[in-house]
């Protein structure tokens, strides 16, 4: 698959599972708000880059836990999301902050998210952004900056909010 296509941040899981714990070894950073660089994580991530290869691209990324009732209607809703937006640099990349990896598995099997997932082990990037509440969902532009923070899922609001958001921010070069 070439460089840059939208499953680049697929391959990228792993490095994102490692880099994850080693970013609790940098400087800590909390409660990010527009405006604010979104930390930079993994092995060569350049600049703006949340994981390595998606620089230039607008990224979306999703926290949330096994027990947010919320998730299981915004799995699909993001899911659909990623489907129409990725081809167009949408890059989303849910980020699963439970304590018991067997309830993150089991979570993800049942609902089967179409985007990259990564379990958050031990709450190290949760606690460096200073996520106010499950799920959370910041929305980052193309040059690594907080552009929209979204605390919680609400339905169809919150849809068309992430979804004016992203135009917008896709819109941008």
């Amino acid at each position: 698959m070439p460089a840059g296509s939208p499953a680049t941040p697929m391959r990228n899981l792993g490095r994102l599972a490692l880099a994850m714990a080693a970013a609790a070894i940098c400087a800590a950073r909390a409660d990010l708000v527009p405006g604010d660089a979104f930390p930079r994580v993994g092995p060569g991530a350049g600049a703006g880059a949340l994981v390595p290869g998606t620089e230039g691209r607008v990224l979306l990324v999703d926290f949330w836990a096994s027990w947010c009732a919320p998730r299981r209607a915004s799995f699909p809703a993001y899911g659909r999301l990623y489907a129409e937006y990725a081809p167009k640099g949408l890059v989303i990349i849910g980020v699963g902050e439970d304590e018991d990896p067997g309830k993150y598995a089991s979570f993800l099997r049942k609902y089967s998210p179409h985007f990259p997932v990564v379990l958050d082990q031990g709450q190290q990037l949760v606690a460096r952004v200073g996520v106010p509440t499950m799920p959370t969902s910041y929305l980052i532009d193309r040059r690594g900056r907080v552009r929209f923070v979204l605390a919680g899922y609400h339905g169809a609001e919150t849809d068309r909010a992430v979804r004016r958001d992203v135009e917008i921010l896709l819109s941008e070069r």
